[in-house]
This record gives structure tokens, sequence and C-alpha cells, in this order.
């Protein structure tokens, strides 16, 4: 069974994100769902929001990656996950978006654990 990937960030990462994803795994992209939080959303709304958008999965493992710790779309995604198997990612970067996206056959505990080294490898300074 394949992880599906849920990205919530801050507007319009997401959805920036996503795209991305089609640049190297078009074949994948049914597999990425965004949900860009706008600065006027409540918690609440983007909790409906990442509800709906989870439903969508049923049946499959869960990554959710967001952008920062402790913000609203992480809060969110934390809630969301509550008493679930999914797992969360925080910090998301595109190197951990494709290192997830490319390990996506793996069980769920693998892929975020590939996405996090994958989003660490990306970060460092250009020769």
């Amino acid at each position: 069974m394949t992880t599906q990937i849920l990205l919530i960030a801050h507007a319009p990462l997401a959805s920036a994100l996503r795209e991305c994803v089609g640049h190297v795994f078009a074949d994948r992209m049914n597999t990425v769902v965004a949900l860009d939080v706008q600065a006027s959303d409540t918690a609440e709304m983007v909790l409906q929001q990442a509800k709906q958008l989870r439903q969508s999965m049923a049946g499959h493992a869960v990554l959710v990656l967001t952008d920062a710790m402790g913000a609203t779309p992480c809060n969110v995604a934390r809630r969301l996950t509550q008493d679930t198997d999914d797992l969360v990612v925080c910090g998301v970067n595109l190197p951990m978006l494709w290192r997830a996206v490319a390990y996506q056959h793996e069980p769920l505990p693998t892929v975020a654990q590939k996405a996090v080294e994958g989003g660490q490898q990306g970060v460092m300074m250009a020769p």
C-alpha cells in the first residue's frame, strides 16, 4: 500500500510544494494532497478541512508534512493525527517532500524517517 502525503502549510506553500512533485514524480501527483492555510483561517476551520481531506485518503497510511513547528498547520496536524497511526513531520522542504514521495512504497515509519533525512540533507551551504 502506498503512503499518502498530506501537506498542511501557510498559503501558498502547500500547493506550491505539491506542484513541485509533478516536476519529478508526475505519476504520483494523486498521492499528495495540499491544504493551504490562509491568514484569515481559524484553527477549527483548518481542522475541518484537514479532516475532509484525510477522509478522502481512507484506507491508506498518511504522512502529514507541515511547515513550522508550533504554528497553526502543525497544531492542526497534531490534532488530526491524534489517536491514529498517521505521522507528522514539521519543517517541510522540497528535498523532504521528494524523498517522502520516492519512498512511498515503504511502511509509514520508514517514509517519515526518509523524509526527515532528506529534509536535513537538503539544507547546506552551496559551495
